[in-house]
Parts: C-alpha cells; structure tokens; sequence
C-alpha cells in the first residue's frame, strides 16, 4: 500500500470566542502537517444549534489567519471536501444514520425527557447501555407498526449507537500509547436528532473525518473517553483500515497548575486567554485579546508551542519553521502544562529585541498619532533603538520615549529634591554656555566636553548630570544622556535647561 497522505484538521465549535488552548490545538495540527507536507482542513462543527453563536465563525479565521495557522482547505478556503460546515452536510449524515440503523448497529429511541428522568430516579446511576435499553421505548422494545405511527405522528426521537457489552476497546494514542477501555462502562450515545434534523458531535466528527480522509486526529485530551466509541464506530461503518491515528493533547492548567485554565483566570490575573479581544453579542461583555493587548502574533505561537511540547534542546526562540522542523508528537507531555503568562511576556520581550528598529517604528507611529504628534521615521527609529531593550510591549514605548517628543510640561518632584541643589541653577547656566559653543553635537564629542568641564571644575558628576538629565526628561530615567541630546540637538537641549531653570529657580 502506498504511504497515507498526511490529512488532519482543526474542527471549532462557532461559541463564542477560540480559546488559547484551542490555538494551541490548531498549532500543533499546523505543525505536524506542513513538517510531513500534509494539508490542514478548518471544519466549522456546528451542529449545536442551540449555542451558535453570531460572529463567533469569523473571530476564528481571523484569529487563526493573525497567528499565521494558515490552512489548505476549509471553510473560507474552498476545497475538494466542501461543504465545510457541518450544519451544510445534514443529508450527508442521514445517509450514514440509515446505513447504522439497517445493519443493526443503531436504534431508534423514543423516551421523552420526562421518561428519562422516572428512571435516573428509580435506579441510581443510571445509563442508557446494555443493560438498560430493553427496559426502554425504543425501536429494539416495541412493535414495528407502533414505531412507524410514532414517526408519521412526527414524534421527536433520537438515534442510539448499539454498543455491545464486554470487549476491551484499544485505542493507540501517539502520546500516550496504547489505552484501552471495556465496551460496558460506555453508554448508547445519542447519534442524531430528529427534534433539529442533525447529527451529534460523535457521528458528525466520525463521517466528515472519513470522507476527508483525515489521517491524523490530534485534539484536546477532553476527548479521549470519547476515542473508544469513535473506534467502535468507525468498525460500524467498516472503515477500521482507514480509521485515522489519534493523539490527545494535555490540558492546559491554572497558572498554580489546579485544573484548567479558564477565562476568570485571566480576568483575575490580569492575562488575556483569547486570541483577539472578544465582544459578546448575548452579554455585551468584552474579554481581552492578545493582539490588542500588544502581543506580537510570532511570540504568542513561539510561547504556546512550548506548553505541552519541548523540542529536547534548551532552544526557546523557534521560529514557526524552526517549530516546523522540531516538532513531534513523541515529544508532547502527557501531563497538563501550566499557564505561565509572566513567559508569555517574556517572549514578547525577546521577539520586540529581535524586531529592527524600523520596524518597530512601523508599530510604533499609529501610536504617536493618537498622541497628536507627527514624528520623522528614520528619528524615530533611532529613538526606538535607545529603549527597545527595556519594554515588552509596542505601547510601552511611549513612557519611556514621551520626552523626545514632548518637553516636560513638569518636573518628578522626588527627583527634584534629590537632584535639584542649591547651587544646580549656576551649573546648568554654565552648562548651557559650554553646549552653545560645541560646533559638532554628536554624542561623543559632547560627553567628552562636557565630562571635562565637570572634571577640571571639580564639580560633583552626580549631581551635575542628573541635574541635566532631569531638565531635559523631565525625570531622572531614560537612556545615555548624550544619546538623547543628540538626538533633540542643540537648540531643544539648551531650550529645555533654560525652562527647568526658570521653573525651579
């Protein structure tokens, strides 16, 4: 048999906004497809009428095309597999629900609700199995004639699989090997609904995954006591040979590692745990983002990739085809990976580094707009390689870069009682002298003037310079003094000394 075309797919529900973990499921699905020059499939599984949720489809492709996950068919992509929604595909489904209930291996099942629940009462944990089917109103208990009256009466029924009493069912998980799960301790699951004309999350996931010739399912470790009814029904429908291979991802976990990290997580620590901020059209509320936030689409992929997955080297800067190139599911945990968002930011941090300072400026200029200010590019720039060490985020740029744009209006008062003297108005009027007869005001040539005129003064370097940094910062911080004069140059470093001059005279 030739070698299997590497196929698998990322398959969200429309509910609301992706969460971070779903990001890092689609991920590794990416990764795991372009290292075996496969193809990546973006199924909308929306057969959940009740929770559809508006907007929610196209907050997904957005986030997932912002990360740079880009898929080679799907929805918003086309195909050869279309439809990609699973609410397009219903007589696709009854076709196979059919095929189930002629062989035997499904029933139909009439219980109402309220029948249901007389018989959680009357036995304790009870499960529509084996043992309990017979006891029912199903297609297996009651007479043909009756259940075709039921079904002309328009009666809501649901579809159970048939699942067969004691036999050990094998699943062999890429991750965690081979587990295996008695048939008994599984229940009829509900298959398809008449009340809505669609399939189940079960039968709808097992259909389109064989017509797509998916040939890997790599999903969240949620779905894993799920994987032994999928087996079973993939042998239901005879496609054992063609099943797909599966791999369950751990969770991710709370910050402290105490069960699964959800959004009041992030709401109480202050991390976003979605993609792109989120509006929710039911409630109103709007959740975080991590491109609104500042994140740098690179870094967020860069970070995810390492929860759960370690490349065996002490790398931690990977490119997305450096992650292309490492990755495994062999070496994928087995065990949840906690959610340090403090490294979320540290990445950050590195990718900012990493990013030329044009660059940077590019991000960086929308944000100088807002402020009312239109600053020089190649300025700019060379502002932005002075700081870029010292932030982790775009937006941060502005507190540490404000007074290259903007005079201080004001002076840090503590900085002002520590560093303004008694005598420091002298200084600074001395110091102003020495700057206006400097013809060359680069920065060498400036420090070494003006560290000699401190020096053959015997003047206090301390208190000199910090007296000439805060007149013109406004505040004792910022990087080498001289960078900043040369860059403001001349006449705005000598009009900014007379100003603190007069201000704090």
């Amino acid at each position: 048999m030739p070698e299997r075309k590497v196929r698998v797919r990322f398959a969200p529900s429309p509910t609301g906004a992706l969460h971070i973990g779903g990001i890092r499921t689609a991920l590794y699905n990416y990764l795991f497809a372009k290292q075996h020059n496969g193809d990546m499939i973006l199924r909308i599984e929306d057969t959940d009428s009740q929770r559809f949720v508006p907007g929610a489809e196209a907050y997904i492709i957005e986030a997932l095309e912002w990360l740079g996950i880009k898929f080679d068919e799907g929805v918003g992509y086309g195909g050869n597999h279309a439809p990609y929604r699973q609410s397009e595909r219903k007589d696709i489904y009854r076709k196979y629900v059919e095929q189930l209930l002629s062989d035997g291996k499904a029933y139909i099942a009439f219980d109402t609700p309220e029948e249901l629940e007389a018989k959680r009462k009357e036995i304790p944990n009870f499960q529509y199995d084996a043992s309990t089917r017979m006891q029912m109103r199903n297609s297996l208990t009651l007479p043909k004639e009756e259940i075709d009256r039921l079904i002309a009466e328009g009666k809501q029924y649901v579809v159970r699989f048939k699942v067969e009493p004691g036999e050990d069912v094998h699943v062999n998980d890429l991750i965690r090997g081979e587990v295996i799960i008695n048939s008994s301790i599984l229940d009829d699951k509900v298959l398809y609904k008449s009340a809505d004309n669609l399939p189940t999350y079960h039968l709808a996931n097992i259909v389109d995954d064989h017509l797509m010739e998916i040939s890997h399912v790599i999903r969240g470790e949620e779905w894993l006591p799920s994987a032994p009814l999928h087996v079973l029904l993939y042998r239901a429908f005879g496609w054992k040979d063609s099943m797909p291979e599966f791999a369950h991802l751990s969770l991710l976990l709370k910050p402290d590692g105490n069960g699964k990290l959800s959004k009041r997580d992030g709401d109480r620590l202050g991390f976003p745990v979605f993609p792109l901020e989120w509006h929710d059209p039911k409630t109103g509320e709007v959740s975080s983002g991590y491109r609104e936030a500042g994140y740098l689409p690179e870094a967020v992929i860069n970070f995810l990739a390492l929860l759960g997955w370690n490349p065996g080297n002490d790398q931690e800067i990977l490119s997305m085809d450096d992650l292309i190139k490492l990755f495994s599911l062999e070496k994928c945990s087995k065990n949840g990976a906690k959610f340090d968002f403090e490294k979320g930011k540290w990445f950050n941090h590195k990718y900012i580094q990493n990013k030329s300072n044009e660059e940077l400026t590019e991000l960086f200029l929308p944000i100088l707009q807002e402020k009312g200010i239109s600053a020089d590019p190649a300025k700019t720039a060379k502002i932005i390689g002075l700081v870029k060490d010292r932030i982790s985020f775009v937006k941060e740029l502005w507190a540490q870069t404000s007074y290259f744009f903007i005079a201080p209006e004001s002076y840090e008062e503590k900085s002002v009682k520590k560093r303004w003297k008694e005598d420091t108005p002298e200084r600074m009027k001395e110091l102003i002298e020495i700057l206006e007869n400097i013809t060359d005001f680069a920065s060498e040539d400036t420090e070494k003037i003006v560290l000699g005129w401190i020096t053959e003064n015997n003047y206090h370097m301390g208190n000199v310079m910090n007296a000439f940094r805060l007149a013109v910062v406004g505040e004792c911080k910022g990087p080498h003094m001289f960078d900043i004069t040369t860059i403001l140059g001349k006449e705005e470093t000598i009009k900014r000394i007379k100003k603190a001059i007069e201000v704090l005279q």
